[in-house]
């Protein structure tokens, strides 16, 4: 398992586990980031990553993308 900040540019990976605190991995889990989906970074710009996560782009940070397992 690595964080999904690691995760090498257009290649998708399954989630595995969502670390962090009660209320952050509700708002990942809100975007989609539960175990068991399939994510793909579309592009790591600055602190932020955007993804490709359930037909949606959707951009977090560095840190975030930290606590997300794959």
């Amino acid at each position: 398992m690595m964080p999904l900040s690691f995760a090498t540019e257009g290649e998708e990976n399954i989630i595995k586990q969502v670390g962090g605190k009660a209320e952050v991995r509700a708002h990942l889990e809100n975007l989609g980031f539960v175990a068991g989906a399939a994510v793909k970074v579309i592009t790591s710009m600055g602190g932020n990553i955007i993804v490709n996560i359930k037909d949606s782009r959707v951009a977090i940070s560095r840190e975030m993308a930290a606590k997300i397992m794959i």
